[in-house]
């Protein structure tokens, strides 16, 4: 048996590559994780009583396209859960408005809503460029049993 001089004879050299067999396992499972963990925030509710209908229209706009408008009935108006006074309404719609093209706002007031405050939402939606302005309602419990 003949003893080699140099000693033993590696098998194989490291590597100074990063091994990339199992990067798309990982990428997965931290998608998974994101998905799992992640809370969507939801609208806080609101003490708005809405007016009575007899007939209703829905939007056909995706959920994403529909600004909802809360005016309780102590007169306190509501955009994305913030507490905005009247004169202000069109600042905080306007850049919305250019961000959306196809915004629509949703006013869901309160029954005892006094209309002069209504009316001055309007306007301020007006301003702001908003013209595509509808009133949410609940439907009448006579007219949706009629319609079965």
């Amino acid at each position: 048996m003949a003893v080699r001089q140099k000693g033993f004879d590696k098998k194989h050299k490291a590597s100074s590559e990063i091994p990339s067999s199992s990067m798309a396992d990982i990428a997965f499972l931290l998608l998974i994780f994101f998905m799992v963990s992640t809370t969507f925030r939801s609208e806080q509710p609101r003490d708005v009583t809405m007016p009575e209908a007899t007939a209703q229209e829905k939007i056909p706009e995706k959920r994403k396209d529909i600004q909802n408008l809360f005016i309780e009935q102590s007169g306190a108006v509501y955009i994305n859960d913030q507490n905005v006074p009247v004169s202000q309404i069109s600042d905080v719609i306007a850049p919305i408005r250019l961000e959306r093209v196809r915004l629509v706002v949703s006013i869901r007031g309160d029954v005892d809503v006094a209309y002069d405050l209504v009316n001055d939402v309007q306007e301020e939606l007006r301003d702001a460029g908003a013209v595509r302005v509808n009133f949410t309602t609940n439907l009448e419990r006579e007219t949706s049993r009629r319609g079965r």
